[in-house]
């Protein structure tokens, strides 16, 4: 059955289009390199029709299919299994920019266009698209909207959901739906584009997009701000928000530990402030010139001084300059990565209970795993925290992992929820936390979405066992 199934593929795709020998870790090893699968074959359509074409295929072959964009999730949602039996999707030829309509403010893109690219093409029409990530020079738009990708300006604009109006989907049973009229309003029956975003491949293969476009801010200008505690750093969130309004379009906290690897790892990347418990970043896009815009910024950081919420601060005084800012932000990943395999938590809580929460996890984890490190950074303008853990000094980070790591999830989860919280605010659910899922939703939730799952896929082919 899979011979004949690998025939009908290269007989419909070409030979080319259908991988099985030779080294497929870009595709069979994740992001994070903590997932390693091996597919039956990896397949890369050109176009929604070979999309659904393959989607049939698999169907009448009974041969699940694992959905892929850019891989670069971070939960193990989008590499197969180590069964050998899944067809992996590669969506990566599919990456047109199909139209971009100035007047209705949208762009239509394919699932495979990098968001990169889009950004790009958004650009050069004088727009905006503000969906932005740190690898957003490789991650793919189908991949973004899987998860509801969240980024640095969802305090401005919101999720990949909140961006997006449309979408062409290929169904598990190889049928498209075409969603992309990009209208704002269509109240003719069930949203079916909100059962998609954020599903991860387990419902349907998403093929193409409609996205919100924003005219492009005539001036963007970027901060960074030294706060002796967290608390100091919500009150100038408050502060930015209420001179600020809609301007303030990034809202970053790094704790000194994060900055700490940052410099460890990539010397030459300079810290324009010495260092603090807190530096945050700070980032307003105005429509009006850059003259104003300082001034603004300057007053909101003055009143901060004055206020006692900041000691220090650096306004960029270039594009340049901001860049930088924004690289220090962005390095820290890859700053964890070069120090070692690391413990990491995506989650959300309501802002105003941030600081409470840190500084309690701080201490029980503290108490439980003697001088662990905590890397602290993230949205805090959205409550969006990657509160990860690093071993301790002269531990081996191996070894921390394998140990301790379900010992950590435990405590730290068990503070999220005491706290009003989710365990998963933007990377979504994958493998990783499928179990840490089935254990702390709701039954009557889980029973929801367990069944859409079976009305939408019966056969149980679209990404199994991951999610739920």
């Amino acid at each position: 059955m899979t011979a004949a199934l690998l025939e009908a593929l290269r007989a419909r795709l070409g030979a080319a289009q259908v991988l099985t020998e030779g080294d497929l870790d870009a595709y069979h090893l994740d992001w994070r390199r903590r997932w390693r699968g091996r597919s039956l074959a990896v397949v890369r359509p050109g176009s929604t029709a070979e999309v659904a074409e393959v989607v049939r295929l698999c169907r009448d072959a009974w041969v699940p299919l694992v959905p892929q964009g850019g891989n670069t999730g971070l939960v193990g949602g989008g590499v197969p299994d180590a069964s050998g039996g899944q067809v992996l999707l590669s969506l990566q030829r599919l990456k047109a920019v199909r139209a971009i309509d100035v007047a209705n403010l949208t762009m239509t893109v394919e699932a495979g266009c990098v968001l990169q690219t889009a950004q790009e093409a958004a650009a050069a029409q004088g727009l905006l698209l503000p969906l932005s990530l740190a690898s957003e020079g490789s991650c793919t738009i189908g991949g973004n909207l899987a998860t509801n990708a969240g980024g640095t300006q969802v305090l401005r604009y919101g999720n990949a959901r909140e961006l997006c109006l449309g979408l062409e989907v290929v169904t598990p049973q190889g049928e498209v739906w075409d969603g992309l009229g990009g209208l704002r309003k269509d109240n003719t029956g069930y949203d079916l584009r909100h059962l998609y975003i954020g599903s991860e491949g387990t419902l349907g293969v998403i093929t193409a997009a409609v996205l919100r476009l924003y005219p492009a801010p005539a001036a963007r200008l970027t901060a960074l701000a030294r706060c002796a505690r967290l608390e100091d750093a919500v009150a100038l969130l408050q502060l930015a928000q209420a001179r600020a309004d809609a301007a303030l379009t990034g809202f970053e906290v790094m704790n000194a530990v994060s900055l700490a690897l940052v410099q460890r790892h990539f010397p030459q990347l300079g810290l324009p402030l010495a260092p603090g418990a807190w530096t945050v970043l700070l980032e307003l896009s105005v429509a009006q010139d850059e003259a104003q815009a300082r001034t603004l910024f300057e007053g909101l950081l003055e009143a901060a001084l004055e206020r006692g919420l900041i000691d220090d601060a650096a306004v960029a005084g270039s594009v340049a300059q901001s860049r930088a800012m924004w690289q220090l932000r962005e390095t820290i990943p890859l700053a964890q990565s070069e120090e070692g395999l690391n413990i990491k938590h995506d989650i959300a809580l309501p802002v105003s209970r941030v600081p409470a929460f840190v500084e309690r996890c701080d201490a029980a984890l503290e108490a439980a795993f003697a001088g662990v490190r905590r890397v602290t950074f993230g949205h805090l303008g959205d409550g969006n925290l990657h509160y990860n853990v690093q071993a301790p000094p002269g531990v081996p980070a191996d070894v921390f992992l394998r140990e301790q790591e379900q010992a950590v999830n435990r405590l730290v989860y068990d503070q999220v929820a005491a706290f009003g919280g989710s365990f998963s605010a933007e990377h979504g659910i994958g493998a990783l936390k499928r179990d840490e899922l089935a254990e702390r939703k709701s039954p009557v939730a889980l029973g929801l979405m367990r069944a859409i799952k079976a009305a939408l896929d019966p056969q149980g082919l679209m990404n199994p066992n991951r999610l739920l």
